[in-house]
């Protein structure tokens, strides 16, 4: 929905009460359709014929002439009534969804105790309701609360009760080490260095993506041969050589393993997450007083500690009334811009049809985890994420194929039934409304396995954006 600046009168004119200027606002449906009515507070019931804008037959437009003040609107479109979810809406007694505008407009002075009408939508009266804002005292309340549990519960906490935790030796060859994450179904694992005694990095899928592409690139120094005997600890020194950081004196500095303790908060294992821009760090047990080596506990993540605080707050979640706000108020993640709206972190999407080789490039300069894959009317069909790369250790199919030439398609293909169709895949496409509140998310989130929750718009599974895990700390701590 656009302003306009006073000018010639143009769209429908709406009387409002003596006295008060009417401010002409543009209302637009761009989802498509074939025939669109607006109807709200200000048309006095009479749905009214909205125009499709030439040269883009899918988004309709109609102006109209408000009084100052506050109204509801929704749109009838083909036969059914719908509401624009990127828009202001209220949710009534009955579950019946209107958008809602507040018309205001330079020296117009509103008119006191101006009445603004019920409105009759869905064949239910509802009355106005005040827009959702984030009172700062429910921000800093709910911050206050979950930093002080969180900084007064240790990692400890995150150790289940019986489990395994795998780690690769720094001397494996790293086609082995990639079947190994394939075959257990990880996406990360810890690396021992034997002569050194101690857990010196990790390997992630993301080592296999930067892998697989300098093989796919001319003039490359690692071939599928050396691929066979070439160590985990060799690629990770030459990996070091190409990103190494240098200090003020021009000498390489060297990069530490982020790990924690058992016995340091869950805070610190927290921000550690989001300071090093990694998935999980492991929690090790330092090398005791004997001289034996260190004990690797558990490998932590933002997905346990968001357990953690979920439990913790169950039965007294009013205690954190920011959690009760919807998400599009809070405005968590990465959304789609909307028309006219200015750009912020880009958002990326892709077809089923496009190459592997541009979704694995996309994921490495784009530093994103996983990108929606989507029809041609943006509606969710699946999700590619960097773990699903070690699909392609199976069968060494890395070796038999080119990555600009592999579909999106046929890669997801690779990590699951061959028989299953191809199309909306529920089970790996975790989804959320803008609706919802972010205590809902928060629990979707917790589950082990998921890491984000595209947002998608009800019914049509359009996509409007993504929520990760590090988006809600980097909200909850205030970061």
């Amino acid at each position: 929905m656009e302003m306009f600046g006073s000018g010639p009168e143009t769209g429908h004119e709406n009387s409002g009460a003596g006295g008060s200027a009417l401010i002409p606002v543009r209302f637009v449906w761009p989802y498509g359709g074939r025939r669109v009515f607006l109807s709200g507070s200000f048309t006095r019931s009479e749905p009214m014929l909205m125009s499709p804008i030439e040269g883009c037959p899918d988004v309709f437009q109609i102006i109209c002439r408000l009084t100052p003040g506050y109204h509801q609107y929704k749109f009838f479109v083909d036969g059914e009534w719908r509401h624009d979810e990127r828009q202001p809406f209220v949710t009534g007694d009955y579950g019946v969804v209107n958008n809602v505008f507040i018309a205001r407009e330079q020296d117009v002075v509103p008119t006191i105790n101006h009445d603004v009408p019920d409105m009759e939508v869905d064949d239910v009266i509802m009355r106005p309701e005040a827009v959702m804002q984030i009172p700062e005292a429910d921000l800093v309340v709910s911050r206050q609360r979950i930093s002080l549990f969180l900084s007064t519960h240790t990692a400890y906490e995150l150790l289940p009760d019986s489990g395994k935790v795998i780690a690769l030796d720094v001397n494996l060859p790293v086609k082995q080490a990639f079947h190994i994450l394939h075959e257990q179904g990880i996406p990360v694992a810890p690396l021992w260095d034997f002569c050194k005694g101690q857990f010196v990095g990790v390997l992630s899928a993301l080592d296999f993506i930067l892998i697989l592409r300098e093989l796919g690139t001319n003039g490359s120094n690692l071939t599928e041969e050396e691929l066979e005997t070439h160590t985990i600890s060799a690629w990770k020194d030459g990996k070091s050589q190409l990103n190494r950081q240098i200090d003020g004196n021009g000498v390489p500095r060297p990069r530490h393993l982020a790990h924690a303790g058992p016995y340091d908060s869950l805070k610190d294992v927290a921000l550690k997450i989001l300071q090093h821009k990694v998935a999980t760090i492991p929690i090790i047990n330092p090398s005791p007083q004997d001289g034996s080596f260190p004990q690797l506990l558990h490998l932590a993540s933002l997905s346990g500690v968001l357990k953690c605080i979920c439990r913790h707050f169950k039965h007294s979640s009013s205690s954190l009334p920011v959690l009760q706000h919807p998400i599009s108020s809070i405005r968590l993640g990465t959304w789609v811009p909307q028309i006219g709206e200015s750009i912020g972190r880009p958002f990326a999407m892709l077809r089923p049809n496009a190459s592997l080789g541009s979704a694995l490039a996309l994921l490495v300069q784009a530093e994103v985890s996983s990108i929606p894959v989507v029809d041609d009317n943006d509606s969710l069909m699946d999700i590619y994420s960097r773990s699903d790369i070690t699909a392609l250790a199976k069968d060494k199919a890395y070796a038999q194929i080119h990555l600009d030439e592999m579909s999106l398609h046929l890669a997801l293909q690779l990590g699951q039934d061959a028989n299953s169709p191809f199309g909306f895949n529920g089970q790996r496409c975790q989804m959320c409304l803008r609706s919802d509140p972010l205590h809902k998310v928060m629990e979707r989130l917790a589950n082990p396995g998921v890491r984000r929750l595209v947002i998608v718009e009800a019914g049509s599974k359009r996509v409007e954006g993504i929520i990760s895990l590090s988006d809600v700390f980097k909200f909850l701590l205030g970061v």
